[in-house]
């Protein structure tokens, strides 16, 4: 089962959501960053200023050294100067220390912090965060006069600043920047989607016209769109698509041509071949009277010209299937009685064992000469290669589908002989195919078992050659559909496609 996010939509959905979450965070992050820091560096600042400069109004006040009242209005002055009155104040001179509120132990307040204080003459700050509430602590030393080089008086002040305001806005800026977020990726997402059916369309056109063309439609094409990666696969498929159906085609006419070659050929020596053959049967008559080597000289002429022309016979016939212009010329007959003329007319009545139905018990409508054709050369065959006892038994049988009740008839023929070699058996329908190489000149032509298998097909059937289970020899098993009504209008559909391309290549 495919995956959804497997796919290159699935891939390319999640790498558009993922660059765009990444983005959409990465900008917030510092956005949130810099709004955080401009919020907060503006408070401190302001804060600064305003301790400041209440500091420096109460410090000529001051009397040096201070007591612990003077640091105690200090803290007070500088508290109740902030209209809020949200400081914290905290005045210490050596021991000494007061604050604004009574009794607070100004907890926020480190000892680096202090001890910065004490060292310099600027002012200090750090934020600190307590029981969930973030504050600013601010530390600055008092110092007298009016030069930039004023001495430090050992006083200092410190304040603390809640940052609940500032707080909240940091708090809104990061509920903003969620708020955001989602809307991006949702954005992200419809984008990923229209980016991936511009992609994908392509994808599945060329997916289209790929499987269109193993399905033998050629002409196939695909629309150029654009100049960019997808267009070029599109421009280079077509130019594929046309080489191929130029090779194709080239193929095609090369292989009518060599039809019409052979065809012609051999239409061009039927007529001398049938001279020959009446002045072999003539001498073939007379070569008693002659003396023993004219007499095997015109025997040998004889055989020679038979095969030759049975040869011929047989590439006529070869050359009509291949141009799709054999067919069938149905005829309802007794098939048992039809096997018994074909081994009569050879005169094999003797020769092979038969195992046929009774007269009438089975009929079919079948191709009397085509048939009559695939069972001589099954038996010719088995008596030339193999040994005797031959056999021929017909049957019939529902298959290959018991559900469709049509009726086959099936017929085998057996050999005594040593069989079939397992290597060979893949090539015995093959044209010119001889399981021996060196027996070139044996009686058959090696077409006979091809025209054998033609002829099957013709008739919608089968042939297949095996070895006999139960000691040698070999058996070819012919099954032929006994209804030939709608195949023989299939035929005739097939061989007029077959005329049109031929016409097609042609050019007619």
């Amino acid at each position: 089962m495919k995956r959804p996010l497997r796919g290159l939509r699935g891939r390319l959905l999640i790498a558009f959501v993922l660059v765009t979450a990444v983005a959409t965070l990465t900008t917030g992050a510092l956005t949130f960053r810099e709004a955080r820091i401009a919020v907060l560096q503006q408070s401190q600042d302001t804060v600064i200023k305003r301790l400041r400069a209440h500091v420096d109004g109460l410090a000529p006040g001051i009397t040096y050294p201070p007591t612990q009242s003077d640091l105690e209005l200090v803290a007070r002055e500088v508290a109740a100067a902030e209209p809020a009155q949200n400081w914290r104040v905290l005045a210490t001179y050596r021991g000494l220390r007061a604050t604004s509120r009574p009794q607070d132990t100004f907890t926020e307040l480190t000892p680096d912090m202090r001890s910065a204080v004490d060292s310099r003459r600027a002012a200090v700050f750090q934020r600190v965060r307590t029981d969930g509430r973030s504050s600013l602590v601010v530390g600055l030393p008092v110092t007298f006069g009016e030069t930039a080089e004023r001495p430090a008086s050992g006083i200092a002040v410190f304040l603390t600043v809640p940052q609940t305001g500032e707080q909240g806005y940091v708090d809104a800026l990061v509920t903003a920047i969620g708020r955001a977020v989602v809307p991006a990726l949702g954005l992200a997402v419809l984008l990923a989607l229209l980016a991936a059916r511009g992609v994908l369309r392509p994808v599945r056109e060329l997916r289209r016209a790929t499987r269109s063309i193993a399905e033998g439609h050629l002409d196939t094409r695909l629309a150029v769109n654009g100049s960019d990666e997808l267009a070029d696969l599109s421009h280079t498929f077509n130019e594929t698509a046309a080489a191929l159906e130029e090779s194709v085609a080239e193929l095609r006419r090369m292989e009518a041509r060599a039809r019409r070659f052979v065809a012609d050929v051999s239409h061009e020596l039927r007529t001398p071949l049938a001279a020959m053959s009446a002045v072999t049967d003539v001498l073939d008559e007379d070569a008693a009277r002659l003396d023993p080597d004219t007499a095997m000289a015109v025997r040998l002429i004889s055989g020679e010209t038979v095969k030759l022309a049975r040869l011929v016979g047989d590439l006529m016939e070869i050359s009509r299937f291949d141009a799709g212009a054999a067919g069938l010329q149905l005829d309802d007959l007794d098939l048992a009685e039809s096997l018994r003329r074909t081994l009569a007319a050879r005169g094999w009545q003797d020769t092979v064992d038969t195992r046929l139905p009774g007269p009438g018990e089975l009929r079919g409508r079948v191709d009397p000469r085509r048939l009559d054709v695939a069972v001589a050369n099954l038996v010719g065959n088995a008596l030339r290669h193999g040994a005797r006892p031959v056999q021929l038994r017909l049957c019939a049988r529902e298959m290959p589908d018991p559900t469709d009740g049509t009726a086959w008839a099936v017929i085998e023929v057996t050999d005594s002989g040593p069989g079939i070699p397992p290597d060979v058996l893949p090539h015995v329908f093959d044209r010119f195919y001889k399981s021996d190489t060196a027996r070139t000149r044996s009686e058959g032509s090696g077409l006979g078992l091809s025209i054998t298998a033609e002829n099957v097909r013709l008739h919608g059937g089968t042939v297949r050659a095996a070895n006999r289970a139960e000691g040698g020899g070999a058996v070819f098993t012919v099954e032929i559909p006994l209804v030939q009504e709608e195949k023989e209008e299939r035929e005739e559909e097939e061989k007029e496609e077959v005329k049109e391309k031929d016409e097609e290549v042609r050019g007619i």
